[in-house]
């Protein structure tokens, strides 16, 4: 690389390290890690010590704020994983306040990721059936690195004292997480779970106001966002994650950019504060030619935009601020590489391919561990 080549590509990645504000929270950098489900909690939901050094070792790196896995909101049909934690009730809200309290002394914000699985659901301790939408099997099969094995169960069409009960359960999770001193919440409505079900066609078969047209199967993600904001004020940060492709369907996609530009107004006039796009990679066009998912959020949103999807090598990362118009970006394969990703990268230290073995044969803790003792 030449003298001028470098200098370029300084002053790239020198953006990635811009402060910014998203509502009122401010940040120190425009770096934060991605939800990653990590299936370490105990059995019952509650986070760990172990997660706590985890969860810290990202802030200690350097981003400036830190996304949770996602976090099961209720005790009926939201959870997706044995072993997933939870912010279901007062005993699992008090387990993630010592962890918050760590990252915010070393120097991150930190926002808890809200998820209910639906459909999805392949491991839930309170219930031994599932919910969805529509009684619609899903494709796929269940993840084997999440405790899973098999088809996907046949879920039950949910009623709509269901749908009640499940907003619900997303805005009381949220007042939790609060109280556990997080500086925001994520409303997860990406990668096929309940709220992404609701807007998939031929996953959702409505004939009731929940189906049909882009805003009625968009109308759950919508009134859980209300709710949620209702729930905790509005000096709470508030977002949106929002997805195209499924853990259960890798390939699919909206019925072009018109769609799009459809669901980003909506959850543009909609109590959030940012939205967070995840494609495979950030920076390809959503669709045949055209925009990024990421760019369309950002033109027809008017939010922030955090986008997700293979950033880990700098300069891609950086060009997704600088040619795409979004204002940060997450790493979740790279931050699993290097927890430090943030300080290697101001000092020019090189940045290793991520290890697969670290998600197999279990995408947890322990594995992890195991893998890096290793060598």
């Amino acid at each position: 690389m030449t003298a001028a080549a470098t200098v370029a590509t300084s002053a790239a990645t020198d953006r990635l390290f811009d402060p910014m504000k998203i509502g009122l929270l401010g940040l120190k950098n425009r770096l934060a890690v991605a939800p990653m489900t990590r299936v370490s909690a105990t059995e019952t939901g509650h986070a760990t010590a172990r997660m706590g050094d985890y969860y810290n070792s990202f802030a200690e790196g350097g981003f400036g704020l830190i996304i949770t896995e996602g976090l099961y909101t209720d005790q009926s049909f939201s959870q997706g994983y044995l072993f997933q934690p939870g912010v279901a009730d007062a005993a699992q809200r008090d387990g993630w306040a010592p962890i918050v309290e760590r990252v915010h002394a070393s120097g991150a914000h930190m926002i808890a990721q809200l998820m209910h699985a639906g459909a999805l659901s392949q491991g839930n301790r309170f219930r031994a059936d599932t919910r969805g939408p529509s009684a619609v099997r899903p494709s796929g099969e269940q993840m084997a690195f999440y405790r899973g094995s098999g088809s996907y169960r046949m879920p039950s069409e949910m009623s709509r004292s269901e749908i009640d009960e499940a907003i619900a359960g997303f805005a009381a999770a949220a007042v939790r997480a609060r109280e556990a001193g997080f500086d925001g919440v994520e409303i997860h409505g990406a990668n096929g779970y309940l709220l992404d079900q609701f807007l998939t066609e031929g996953v959702n078969r409505r004939t009731d106001a929940y189906g049909g047209a882009v805003a009625e199967r968009l109308r759950i993600t919508l009134e859980t966002a209300e709710a949620v904001r209702a729930a905790v004020g509005q000096d709470f940060i508030v977002g949106v994650r929002s997805s195209q492709g499924k853990v259960n369907d890798f390939l699919y996609k909206w019925r072009g950019a018109d769609e799009a530009a459809e669901i980003y107004g909506l959850l543009g006039q909609a109590p959030i504060d940012y939205i967070h796009t995840t494609e495979f990679e950030a920076w390809q066009p959503a669709f045949e030619s055209g925009a990024s998912l990421a760019s369309l959020a950002k033109r027809h949103s008017g939010l922030p935009v955090l986008a997700n999807g293979s950033l880990h090598d700098p300069m891609r990362a950086a060009q997704l601020i600088l040619d795409h118009g979004v204002d940060a970006v997450t790493l979740g394969r790279g931050a699993l590489t290097h927890a430090d990703w943030p300080r290697r990268t101001a000092s020019g230290t090189g940045i290793a391919e991520f290890d697969r073995r670290i998600l197999s044969p279990l995408a947890d803790l322990d594995n992890a561990d195991r893998i890096r003792a290793e060598g």
